[in-house]
């Protein structure tokens, strides 16, 4: 086990210093001349932005202070956003820029074949009397003679070197190119952080479920999960996913896991709001894998003292149906994983039942138990790219709502977000899920 998580390590620390390789050459040496302080700043950022990004993961995992956490979180996890946001860009630059490089270096290297075919030509003297037009024609059948110094000058025009301009074709067309992909890179990033820190966005989905009964037709579950309080999302943001939620009049809340990356005793005070939180019905929370980073069983214990009632492999029966909720995956490494078994046997099969599980791979044992739906988050949509690659590799659903069998699946993209506090075309969200009934 410790080999393969060395090799993995190793694999990964690979990756990264390849990709900011490809960046700096990009971005620094193919945009500069060497030696000069623009390649040196250059080169300078692009080795402090990933120690910082390296320092910014180490930091939160290893339970750093608190302080050094936020005095490395923005700059690393920015980094992380932005390095990853050029690389894409490069990429899509580096097809679509090819043909303009290889004409600028062609119609360069033209040029300078020109230049170099020319060749000595003997130029007469200014002033010297010419021969008459006969005997320069008759001369000029005949081999040239040798110059004699007292009568004729020969001249010769070396050939013309070309000199590199100072902004040469090539280096026109990476600064161009390089200036585009930063500019794009850094709006998208700057995009992507501002719709994060303002808030999740309400969404609206309409879930029709058999067994429920006419008098739960419109019943509105909020579903908020992933919002991920730490270093650098505090108190603000959760006061804002607070009044979020609490704008949707909904008749419960679910909060499905990874509400916090770090312990009761750094963050308790920025999850403090959540006390706020008001539903018809109450509010219910399920671990997510963060909590069992973060200290599980004393945020649990936090959660509760906030007003929001804690599902652990457990079952509650709500007036229309019943609600359940089990542990995230992550808990096996403490012996308190999920039991489904515990949460949802000897139950009433005629009465619907709502499932709170963080993972979405967790719906093939909701499928076995007869759940009508589950509500799940953890993908956060893929938050940004090549996260959507690694989500949809991982996850039976990314985003949205799915059906398995009898059985409906919705993952919610979460209001917060983890590392880089930044989402590129996966929007936070905060889920109101309308239950249907199908005989209304």
């Amino acid at each position: 086990m410790v080999i393969v998580f060395v090799l993995v390590a190793l694999a990964v620390l690979a990756a990264v210093v390849a990709l900011h390789h490809y960046v700096w050459r990009r971005l620094v040496r193919d945009t500069t001349r060497a030696p000069g302080p623009a390649r040196r700043a250059g080169t300078a950022l692009f080795t402090a932005g990933p120690l910082l990004m390296v320092a910014a993961l180490v930091a939160e995992r290893s339970g750093a202070p608190f302080w050094l956490q936020r005095a490395l979180a923005w700059p690393g996890f920015l980094w992380m956003a932005l390095a990853l946001a050029l690389a894409l860009y490069l990429l899509l630059t580096t097809v679509a820029a090819e043909p303009v490089r290889w004409w600028a270096v062609r119609r360069r290297g033209r040029g300078s074949a020109e230049s170099a075919a020319a060749v000595p030509v003997p130029v007469p003297e200014t002033g010297k009397s010419s021969a008459s037009d006969s005997a320069a024609d008759s001369a000029a059948e005949q081999p040239p003679a040798a110059p004699s110094p007292a009568t004729d000058t020969v001249v010769t025009v070396p050939p013309v070197t070309p000199q590199p301009p100072d902004f040469s074709r090539r280096l026109f067309v990476s600064r161009v190119a390089g200036g585009v992909v930063a500019g794009v890179a850094v709006g998208t990033v700057g995009w992507g952080t501002y719709g994060v820190l303002r808030g999740p966005r309400v969404k609206r989905v309409t879930v029709p479920l058999a067994k429920l009964p006419r008098a739960a037709h419109g019943y509105r579950i909020a579903v908020v999960s992933d919002i991920h309080l730490g270093p650098v999302l505090g108190r603000d943001f959760a006061q804002r996913v607070v009044d979020t939620v609490n704008s949707t009049q909904p008749d419960l809340i679910a909060v499905v896991g990874d509400l916090v990356d770090g312990s009761v005793k750094n963050l308790g005070p920025a999850a403090a709001p959540l006390a706020g939180l008001k539903a018809r019905h109450g509010a219910y929370f399920v671990t997510g894998n963060h909590e069992y980073f973060s200290g599980a069983a004393q945020w649990v214990a936090e959660v509760r003292t906030l007003g929001l009632h804690p599902l652990e492999n457990a079952r509650t029966e709500m007036p229309y149906f019943d609600l359940a909720g089990v542990n995230d995956l992550q808990g096996e490494s403490e012996g308190q994983g999920p039991d489904f078994a515990r949460a949802l046997d000897d139950r009433d099969p005629a009465r619907a039942c709502v499932l709170l599980a963080h993972q979405p791979v967790q719906i093939h044992e909701a499928v076995r138990h007869a759940v009508d739906l589950q509500l799940s988050g953890h993908t956060h949509g893929g938050q940004l790219w090549p996260g959507n690659l690694i989500a949809a590799a991982a996850n039976p659903t990314v985003a949205g709502l799915e059906r398995y069998g009898d059985t409906q699946l919705y993952v919610s993209r979460g209001a917060g977000a983890w590392g880089p506090p930044t989402r590129v075309d996966a929007p936070s969200d905060v889920t109101v899920i309308e239950l249907a009934a199908t005989s209304a």
